[in-house]
């Protein structure tokens, strides 16, 4: 392959099993003809891993998944010249993982007893016990907790001893409890069969029904129902992700064991997620607490400077908050959630003065952003409040669900909303020029481009796929995973050949750089972006009054 000239160059994003089912199919795409020099990185999205839920975002350990991947996989891409970024993620961990398991089995004697937080000890002396066994912290307390759900962060877990015991779960969980035949009861309690054919029948409806076990109607069987109960609640076994203590020295050793796996796998730069939720502490808000999340961050950096990886933290916040500025200052990459939003804004309103000003703040500053468009999870807007006005954040959320696309509220509340869900080329209306026009301005703006797989072959939005996801299943809107043949056929549109053209310059022209000079013009419709470095040039002119734009290189 020829020689790789930008320091920052284009970042291909995808699930492994995207872009033909498995990362060998990714690869054996990537090592086409047309995708030559096209991409100097691959954000692999984290079902790479040995996860459960969420896509990804569970993980049980940091094991390769032998469904999608391989050690082989892994080794051509780093011979095609990509390496990758990879996730890690700092507050959770799956409750299928070793650790949490062996809690489950082994209760306050298992090696992992303060792995993650126990409800109880933490808010210890702050609140007061209820009849179902956790605390209930005092509103002094809590009045400032930032919640991702309804309700107390609690997951109750049954201990060996028969005790639940309430753990600190953030995110995602859910309770399964086995539905009983006949012979199970028999096993547990003494009945005759009859009866418990019955009895299981009505426990399993019950349950069926979304009832808890204490809520099923034991009418006729009374004497039986504690001991039923009780069966219920010994056998019943959880989804979800549970919060790490990070206070506890078994955590600090999992993550430089994760960072140390995932420098070996290849990768150079190393995403966050939801690291501002892992440092908590009683009366603070628990979500981005000062200063502890920096110190938290400050101690992941030297453990990854072990391994030569780059941490990428990644963070949602209005841009009036600054939190961006903050992470750039204490020298770390950031993402640019705000270039999304602020260019379909500047699409629609054929005016380019807000990306000018974003553009020339991002250099002024020395931010170093990972930009893109799409992603797999929506076009962020509470990031774009404090930079553009309400009207006009509510006028685009009313374009692009006027084209298809959903919306994310935060906690369902009105006016603080998420993000919105589709796909960038259906939020721009289907339109092959605009979906080239903002690849053009995306390669041209400060930042190391981030490219959704979806995005890049021109993908619509995935109405079916949302009806098959059912309730929460916004995002799969933007998700649809592409066979071969259709990978193929995309690779003869104008619109796909077109921006592979962007990205291979963007990636091959050295006048392009993190250190590189940016000069950016406004005059009317007219944008005009000049990147200057060692003695290269290279200058893009686009037109907002009809999508058109042209390329010079000197």
């Amino acid at each position: 392959m020829s020689k790789k000239f930008v320091d920052n160059g284009p970042m291909l994003n995808a699930y492994p099993d995207s872009m033909g089912g498995t990362l060998s199919d990714i690869v054996s795409v990537l090592s086409k003809k047309e995708f030559e020099d096209v991409f100097q990185s691959f954000y692999i999205l984290p079902s790479i891993f040995n996860t459960d839920l969420d896509r990804g975002f569970s993980v049980i350990d940091y094991g390769i998944n032998e469904e999608m991947a391989s050690a082989d996989d892994l080794k051509k891409l780093d011979e095609l010249g990509i390496n990758l970024k990879l996730d890690f993620i700092l507050n959770h961990a799956s409750v299928l993982s070793p650790q949490f398991q062996d809690l489950v089995k082994n209760g306050e004697k298992s090696k992992y007893a303060d792995f993650f937080i126990n409800w109880n000890k933490f808010w210890e002396g702050c609140g007061e016990m209820t009849a179902e066994g956790y605390i209930q912290p005092r509103e002094e307390y809590i009045k400032d907790m930032f919640f991702r759900k309804p309700g107390l962060p609690i997951l109750m877990v049954r201990m060996p001893d028969g005790k639940d015991v309430p753990y600190w779960n953030t995110f995602y969980q859910e309770v399964q409890y086995k539905r009983p035949n006949a012979q199970d009861l028999m096993e547990k309690i003494d009945i005759q069969y009859l009866a418990a054919e019955r009895l299981s029948k009505r426990v399993c409806d019950s349950l069926n029904e979304g009832k808890k076990p204490a809520e099923i109607d034991f009418t006729g069987y009374e004497k039986y129902k504690d001991a039923v109960i009780d069966y219920l609640e010994s056998t019943r076994r959880y989804l979800g992700q549970m919060d790490l203590n990070i206070k506890s020295d078994l955590v600090w050793e999992h993550y430089r064991n994760t960072l140390k796996a995932l420098s070996g796998y290849g990768a150079r730069i190393v995403r966050l997620d939801a690291f501002a939720y892992a440092p908590k502490e009683p009366g603070k808000k628990n979500f981005l607490n000062e200063p502890d999340t920096w110190d938290v961050l400050e101690k992941v950096k030297k453990l990854a400077d072990e391994f030569g990886v780059a941490l990428l933290p990644e963070i949602h916040a209005s841009y009036s908050e600054k939190t961006y500025e903050v992470v750039a200052g204490k020298g770390y990459m950031t993402y640019d959630f705000f270039l999304p939003g602020l260019l379909i804004y500047a699409i629609e309103s054929k005016n380019g003065d807000l990306l000018k000003k974003w553009a020339d703040e991002i250099q002024e500053k020395k931010i170093r952003v990972v930009n893109m468009l799409g992603c797999h999870d929506g076009i962020p807007l509470l990031d774009l409040k404090g930079i553009l006005p309400e009207e006009d954040i509510q006028k685009m959320i009313d374009t692009i669900v006027g084209r298809g696309g959903y919306v994310k509220d935060l906690h369902g509340a009105k006016n603080m909303y998420y993000q919105v869900n589709a796909t960038y080329y259906s939020a721009l209306g289907d339109d092959d020029k605009k979906m080239l026009f903002a690849r053009a301005i995306q390669m041209f703006m400060p930042g190391k481009p981030q490219v959704w797989y979806l995005d890049l072959f021109a993908g619509k939005n995935d109405h079916e796929a949302v009806k098959r996801a059912g309730a929460g299943g916004h995002k799969e809107i933007n998700r649809t995973n592409l066979s071969l043949d259709q990978i193929k056929d995309a690779l003869s549109k104008d619109v796909v050949k077109k921006q592979l053209e962007l990205l291979k310059f963007r990636n091959t022209c050295p006048a392009f750089g993190f250190d590189a000079k940016l000069d950016v013009e406004c005059n009317g419709t007219v944008m005009k972006f000049t990147w200057e470095n060692e003695g290269h040039k290279a200058v893009l002119k686009a037109d907002f009054a009809d999508y058109s734009f042209e390329i010079e290189e000197a």
